[in-house]
């Protein structure tokens, strides 16, 4: 079955990094564009980064451009989240997803890793 673990919160000062991984399992990876959301606290989920199944498409929500940058390695089905310049509203539960019409047309069901928690604190 399809499973999206995902590694590499915790508390970071504002200013500072952190890099976020989603391993993946139970599909062909490299067909599906990979994202990643954020829950904080009483706010709904949104979206922060997607990357098409190749990478070569990759999209930012403007509150992280410029500061997140997502990649994948097809190669060990992960997908990435680096974040650099932390601020405080950056904390949340940050979720792998993966979902939808892949590279052949194939339809992937929507699909939650578990979560990290990112905290962003002095």
């Amino acid at each position: 079955q399809v499973q999206l673990v995902e590694s590499g919160g915790g508390l970071v000062q504002p200013g500072g990094s952190l890099r976020l991984s989603c391993t993946a399992s139970g599909f062909t990876f490299s067909n599906y564009a990979m994202r990643w959301y954020r829950q904080a606290p009483g706010k709904e989920r949104e979206l922060v980064a997607s990357i098409s199944g190749a990478g070569g498409v990759i999209d930012y929500a403007d509150f992280v451009k410029g500061r997140f940058t997502i990649s994948r390695d097809n190669a060990r089905n992960t997908v990435y989240l680096q974040m650099n310049s932390l601020k405080p509203e950056d904390t949340a539960v940050y979720y792998c997803n993966t979902g939808g019409r892949g590279r052949f047309g194939v339809l992937l069901n929507d699909y939650w890793g578990q979560g990290t928690q990112v905290t962003v604190s002095s």
